[in-house]
């Protein structure tokens, strides 16, 4: 029998992306499980490539997640799920809420609990491949240029727990922001945070180049 791999998307509304829930996250079923953002982008490439490879992708992002929210419900939609590989993209939410409605996480407590996030990954799963994506902002939109050094220390740490936890780290900022110099930032980024579908192009370009590096996915 076949091995079936199992891919799993993790994180807020960017991976969200308008998901149908009825579909409990699968990618390449009729209803669009995968939503319309970089998970489809990135899952179809390599269903495409790969038909007889036992490819099976879940994205599970939540939108307006903060880590709080992940780590909440990490056991159900993920552990759970006893995936081979998974893929997290969480932070800019934890600025955002702090500024809307005062409910967001400070960076040394999204530090506390990513890591608590990934050690409890590595006990249950200890095989599992990590696959850590940066945090991103431009600074127009719903975001505002006091965004831009609070996004970066987030980001600073999920580069941290990408070498601790000997995760793929996938940089998005510096991508992005070198983006917004050949078109405008809205041209990428709807809001300041959420991705256009060039936008998203960019960041499922990333996510397949940082893990066919290592080799895990073809």
């Amino acid at each position: 029998m076949k091995e079936t791999k199992v891919i799993l998307f993790q994180g807020d509304s960017i991976t969200d992306a308008g998901r149908n829930r009825e579909q409990q996250g699968v990618v390449n079923g009729p209803y669009g499980g995968t939503g319309y953002g970089y998970p489809l982008f990135a899952s179809a490439r390599l269903l495409a490539d790969q038909p007889q490879a036992g490819l099976q992708f879940y994205n599970l992002g939540i939108s307006g997640n903060r880590v709080v929210d992940l780590y909440a419900r990490w056991k159900i939609d993920a552990l759970n799920l006893k995936p081979d590989l998974i893929s997290i993209l969480i932070g800019v939410n934890d600025t955002w809420h702090e500024r809307s409605r005062q409910n967001g996480v400070e960076v040394p407590r999204f530090e506390k609990i990513y890591r608590m996030l990934l050690e409890w990954t590595r006990e249950v799963l200890p095989e599992v491949k990590l696959v850590l994506m940066e945090p991103f902002v431009l600074p127009f939109g719903a975001a505002d240029e006091t965004w831009v050094a609070e996004v970066a220390e987030r980001a600073v740490v999920v580069r941290k727990l990408a070498e601790e936890f000997n995760a793929v780290f996938i940089p998005t900022q510096e991508m992005l922001t070198k983006a917004a110099q050949t078109a405008s930032p809205e041209y990428w980024l709807v809001d300041g945070v959420h991705p256009t579908a060039a936008g998203h192009q960019l960041l499922a370009d990333a996510w397949l180049a940082g893990v066919r590096k290592q080799g895990w996915l073809k």
